[in-house]
C-alpha cells in the first residue's frame, strides 16, 4: 500500500479507533456465564440428593462427653415454590442401616434392641405438617417423627442454605435443627442410670433436586 505519511497516520488513528469501539461494544453486549435464576410456576418437587444429605445426632455420655453420630443415605422430597417465602413441604425417610458412629461394634449395638431396634423398625420418619417464617430464608416448623413405631410432634429451626444450577439441575439446600427426648419413644437405654442423656440434638442437612 503506497501511502503518504499524513494519509497513513489518519489509516492508524482510524484502525485504532475502530478496534477500540469494537471492544467497547462487545463488553457492553457479552452474556454473563453466571447460572441464570429460575422461575417457578408454582410447588414443585425437589428429590434429596443421597450422596450430600446426612443426619446428625448428639448425645451426653457418662455425665461428661458430648457424643455425636450420624445417619447416612437420607430419602424423600420435597414440595416447595423457591421464588418465595412459601413454606416447604418435608417427607423424610432414613435407614437404620445407615447409622454410622465410626466405630463397627457400637453400630451394631445402636441397631439392636437397646436403641433403633433396627429388624423392628428400620426407617425413622419425618413429615412436616406447617411452619411459619422467622426471617429471609428460615421458618420455625411443625411436624411429626416416626422413631421405634411412635409418632410424635416436634418443632424444628430451619434454614434455607442456597439454591443454584450449576449445571447438574437446580438445587436448594436446607439445614433443620431440633431436639427430642428419646425416652418419649421408648428408647431408655441408660437414661436411669445417667449413662447417656435421654435429650438428643439432631441436625439434618438436605441437598435437594428439582425435578
Amino acid at each position: 500500500m503506497n501511502l503518504t505519511t499524513p494519509s497513513r497516520m489518519t489509516w492508524l488513528f482510524s484502525t485504532v479507533a475502530l478496534i477500540c469501539f469494537a471492544i467497547v461494544a462487545g463488553g457492553l453486549t457479552r452474556q454473563d456465564d453466571s447460572p441464570t435464576p429460575t422461575t417457578a410456576d408454582g410447588p414443585s418437587t425437589w428429590k434429596v440428593d443421597t450422596v450430600h444429605s446426612t443426619a446428625l445426632f448428639r448425645v451426653t455420655h457418662m455425665g461428661a462427653g458430648a457424643f455425636w453420630g450420624r445417619f447416612n443415605e437420607p430419602t424423600g422430597e420435597v414440595k416447595w415454590d423457591h421464588t418465595g417465602q412459601a413454606c416447604p413441604e418435608f417427607d423424610i425417610k432414613i435407614p437404620i442401616s445407615s447409622v454410622d458412629s465410626g466405630n463397627s461394634n457400637l453400630d451394631k449395638h445402636l441397631r439392636n434392641a437397646d436403641f433403633f431396634n433396627e429388624p423392628e423398625f428400620p426407617n425413622m420418619t419425618f413429615k412436616s405438617t406447617g411452619c411459619t417464617p422467622d426471617g429471609e430464608n428460615n421458618w420455625i416448623m411443625t411436624g411429626e417423627l416416626t422413631l421405634l413405631g411412635k409418632t410424635k410432634p416436634v418443632n424444628v429451626k430451619l434454614e434455607r442454605i442456597g439454591t443454584a444450577d450449576m449445571g447438574r439441575g437446580l438445587r436448594s439446600g436446607f439445614e433443620a435443627t431440633f431436639t427430642i427426648k428419646r425416652s418419649e419413644h421408648g428408647m431408655n437405654w441408660g437414661v436411669e442410670r445417667g449413662a447417656l442423656g435421654d435429650t438428643v440434638k439432631i441436625i439434618v442437612s438436605l441437598e435437594t433436586i428439582r425435578q
